[in-house]
């Protein structure tokens, strides 16, 4: 699972390409020997990525199946969307938000802001500060609370 959720967005699909590879182990474990399992499952779990990934580029070949009209609709939209306003008032809730992230402490904020905006791996920022992933792991969620109380919902 952990393999799959490092490789495609969405949790459901991590489940479903899982439980896919089970189904091949099954199906594989009752005819043949399986010598080096883990190896042999992470096999079926690349070929399995592989599978997906031409049936994502089919699809793209295939084209859009959108109406021509309505995307440019939707462009236009989006275009006129994006006043001087809205880029100013969207750089100072940055601004803000920053601000928020710097009253717990640089390396607190540094290593929220390298995993969720830079999306490096919890044990790369680990390695990179000389600390345990689950202090990346506390520190990242820390800082999600701080964001979360000042921030979410009343």
């Amino acid at each position: 699972m952990t393999y799959f959720r490092r490789r495609v967005r969405s949790h459901e699909e991590a489940e479903d390409l899982t439980q896919q590879v089970f189904l091949r182990l099954l199906a594989a474990g009752a005819t043949d020997q399986i010598d080096h399992a883990s190896a042999y499952v992470f096999t079926i779990a690349a070929n399995l990525l592989k599978d997906r990934g031409r049936r994502a580029m089919r699809r793209e070949d295939e084209g859009p199946s959108l109406d021509p009209s309505l995307i440019e609709d939707l462009v236009a939209d989006l275009a006129e969307a994006r006043t001087p306003e809205r880029v100013m008032l969207g750089r100072e809730s940055l601004a803000d938000v920053l601000a928020t992230l710097d009253e717990l402490g640089e390396r607190t904020r540094d290593v929220f802001i390298l995993f969720r905006l830079e999306h490096m791996k919890q044990r790369e920022i680990a390695d990179l500060y000389g600390i345990g992933q689950s202090t990346v792991e506390r520190l990242v969620a820390k800082a999600a609370l701080h964001l979360l109380r000042k921030y979410g919902p009343s």
